[in-house]
């Protein structure tokens, strides 16, 4: 193995095993654990450490019982084999390593299918708090242990499931202009609609409003951000604003909405099926976030 992939570990930004699987165009790849280096370890230490209290303040209980169900070591990243050999007993669910960006069919399809794409690297120490893209804390930490409930599960199914029902009511449509436009709208729902439950959701608990949506969980500063500051609205989830909100990418969300239970935010994702069908989808709020090309097109090939 040569020496720069070894000293330089599975850093974010800084992985040449990563790059040079996406330079080949493999999307799917190993974890390939023997080339994280000790500084790698050292970031999933501090940040498991870190957060953990505000885990057991903040954090839905379903969470908090998925990371003691799969057993997360909090010293090193975990291997991948190990996380599936306790998740998929329990949802059917596994983690599916991936080279970067998953686009949009693609990653919703991996839903309907049990699988979830996870990144391999994991941020550098020296930015724990922000960062652009996703990495292994945030996927293993913040998403997987969400994956080990029933009813949670099951919503994420349902999502792929709508992206199929996507590309069944747009393949039909003989105008090739007609039919980008709509099913740019569409995928902008289901982002929005992504974003505000699975990635940075609330809901009702027994200890008041605890966090569900990963982009949460995964965060120390966002976490208590979302469910003690007095600057952020919080409001009941409706259909009508989730697909319509634009999402703040850049700085903590000022706008979170809250479910009254998983099987609440199941039939949500039920009646956003419902209105793509019924074309309540073709017309949605313009704004961010823009859809990307290869995201239109894995939808457009699926048809």
């Amino acid at each position: 193995m040569p020496q720069t992939i070894s000293a330089t570990g599975l850093t974010t930004g800084h992985a040449p095993f990563v790059e040079e699987a996406r330079s080949r165009g493999e999307l799917y790849i190993s974890q390939a654990y023997d080339l994280y280096s000790e500084e790698n370890h050292e970031a999933w230490r501090k940040l498991y450490q870190r957060i953990r209290p505000r885990w057991e303040q903040y954090a839905n209980e379903h969470f908090l019982h998925g990371i003691e169900v799969l057993g997360l070591p909090p010293d090193r990243i975990p291997h991948l084999t190990d996380v599936n050999q306790r998740l998929q007993p329990l949802t059917g669910f596994q983690t599916k390593p991936v080279s970067g960006y998953v686009p949009g069919f693609l990653f919703f399809d991996c839903l309907r299918r049990r699988e979830f794409p996870t990144t391999i690297t994991i941020r550098p120490v020296d930015q724990m708090d922000y960062l652009p893209e996703p990495d292994i804390f945030h996927d293993v930490a913040g998403h997987v242990p969400m994956h080990t409930g029933k009813a949670f599960a099951d919503v994420l199914v349902r999502f792929g499931d709508c992206a199929h029902t996507a590309v069944e009511m747009t393949g039909m449509i003989a105008d090739h202009a007609e039919r980008t436009r709509r099913l740019t709208n569409i995928i902008k729902a289901m982002s929005r609609f992504f974003w505000f439950t699975v990635e940075f959701g609330l809901m009702k608990g027994r200890r008041g409003t605890v966090a569900y949506g990963s982009g949460l969980l995964s965060s120390y500063g966002e976490l208590r951000n979302a469910i003690e500051s007095p600057e952020v609205q919080r409001y009941p989830a409706q259909l009508e604003w989730l697909i319509n909100q634009v999402a703040e990418i850049d700085r903590y969300q000022p706008l979170l909405f809250t479910v009254d239970s998983f099987d609440h935010l199941f039939n949500l994702v039920g009646q956003l099926e419902q209105w793509m069908r019924e074309g309540k989808l073709n017309n949605v709020a313009p704004g961010p976030p823009e859809i990307r090309e290869n995201d239109l097109r894995s939808f457009m090939d699926a048809a």
